[in-house]
C-alpha cells in the first residue's frame, strides 16, 4: 500500500519544484532592474579547477539547469506508467508548461535563457509523458508487438 507521500511524488510533477525555486528567486533576488536577475542568477557560486589549467565558474544558473535535468529525468522514467495517476500527473505536467509559458512572454524577469531552458524542459515533459505512456499502454494491453512504427 502506497503512503500519501510517495502518491504525491507520482502525482505532482517535479519540474513544478524547478518553476517554485525560480520564481523563489526572482522574487527575491528582482528589484526593480531586469539585469538584478540576470546578474544574480550568472555571477559565480564557486570554481571547480580543471586538470587542463583552466577554471570552471560555476552559477546558480549552472546548478538550477542541472538539477531540473535530474527531475526531468525522473520524471520520464515516472512516465512509463500507465494507471490513472499518470494521466493526472501529465495533465499537471501540462499546466506547469503553460505556466511557463506564460510567465516567460508575460512576467517581467522571466525572458532570460535559463527560464527559457526550463520552460524547454516542461514542453518536453509534456510532449514525451504522453508519447511514453501510449507506448507502454499498448505494450501492457496488447496492441502493439514491437517498438512504435515496427512491426
Amino acid at each position: 500500500m502506497r503512503g500519501s507521500g510517495f502518491t504525491a511524488l507520482i502525482v505532482l510533477p517535479l519540474l513544478m519544484f524547478s518553476l517554485i525555486v525560480y520564481n523563489l528567486v526572482a522574487i527575491i533576488g528582482f528589484s526593480g532592474s531586469p539585469d538584478t536577475i540576470d546578474a544574480w542568477m550568472t555571477s559565480p557560486i564557486f570554481t571547480i579547477s580543471m586538470f587542463s589549467g583552466d577554471k570552471w565558474d560555476v552559477s546558480f544558473s549552472d546548478v538550477f539547469l542541472g538539477l531540473s535535468l535530474m527531475l526531468l529525468f525522473v520524471e520520464m522514467t515516472k512516465a512509463t506508467r500507465t494507471d490513472s495517476l499518470a494521466i493526472i500527473n501529465h495533465g499537471l505536467s501540462m499546466l506547469v508548461a503553460v505556466i511557463c509559458i506564460v510567465e516567460f512572454v508575460a512576467v517581467r524577469g522571466f525572458s532570460n535563457s535559463t527560464f527559457f531552458m526550463l520552460l524547454l524542459m516542461t514542453i518536453f515533459d509534456v510532449i514525451a509523458g504522453f508519447t511514453i505512456t501510449i507506448v507502454a499502454a499498448k505494450r501492457d494491453f496488447g496492441s502493439s508487438t514491437g517498438i512504435v512504427g515496427t512491426n
